[in-house]
């Protein structure tokens, strides 16, 4: 799988926890209460979210009223509501860089710069996944030990809901695209030689203990001799040729 194979399905992943991030933090199910009196049509089911309570009757009728005031909600629902935004934003940022650092596009001219920034966007992708996983865990122990406490009324027992199990699917798909856009393109450094082969062994250089000191020096050639006035003597004597006649 190529590099650019890779970021796409890192996106596309990530794309699809976001989704998930967000419909768990919208919908109003993180807990969940049945009651059921002595009558059938007593019944009622009381859906408990970050946002909003709802409650619904046997009849089919929905009531739904907003949570104005923060100390309403009990303490791990106070630290999902800023847990689960801060995750959000965490996505939505390393999901757009992912876009600027992507190898299809030209934002970026250099490719390990480009490698950098969709390391980093996964990153944060990463890290929103555990700032979700946090409160969906928590929320979901504390749901659990309520649940089997013999001081807790039956009435008043409450089961998990819907957007504890999205939360931990979508935990685990951005995990997934994370560390598939941080592992993509990891940057290369600058190879030098063939590839396959490991480099050249570098030996350090140490300066000579005596440098030695050059100077310009004047040899004579063996079959020349040289006199300090400049002139020329031939190691032969010099012989007249001899004159040639003229045929008629």
């Amino acid at each position: 799988m190529g590099r650019v194979s890779k970021e796409i399905t890192g996106q596309v992943i990530s794309f699809i926890g976001l989704i998930g991030l967000s419909v768990s933090c919208g919908i109003p199910m993180w807990r969940v209460t049945s009651f059921i009196g002595a009558n059938i049509v007593t019944a009622q089911v009381v859906w408990d979210g970050l946002w909003m309570n709802c409650v619904m009757q046997s009849t089919g009728q929905m009531q739904c009223s907003l949570n104005d005031s923060v100390m309403r909600l009990s303490r791990d629902l106070q630290a999902a509501r800023a847990l689960v935004i801060i995750a959000i934003v965490f996505g939505f940022i390393g999901f757009i860089i992912t876009f600027i650092g992507a190898k299809c596009t030209g934002c970026i001219k250099r490719n390990t710069s480009k490698a950098k920034v969709v390391i980093i966007g996964g990153c944060l992708i990463i890290v929103s996944a555990i700032l979700l996983l946090i409160p969906v865990c928590w929320s979901a122990a504390i749901t659990i030990s309520d649940f089997e406490s013999p001081l807790t009324i039956e009435t008043q027992k409450r089961e998990l809901g819907a957007a504890i199990y999205i939360g931990w699917g979508s935990t685990a798909i951005l995990l997934i695209g994370g560390i598939i856009l941080t592992t993509s393109c990891p940057p290369q450094k600058p190879m030098y030689g063939y590839p396959g082969y490991p480099p050249a062994p570098m030996y350090p250089y140490s300066a000579p203990v005596n440098p030695a000191v050059y100077g310009p020096v004047y040899a004579p050639l063996s079959s020349r001799s040289y006199t300090g006035s400049g002139t020329y003597v031939p190691s032969k004597p010099y012989a007249v040729p001899p004159t040639y006649t003229v045929r008629q």
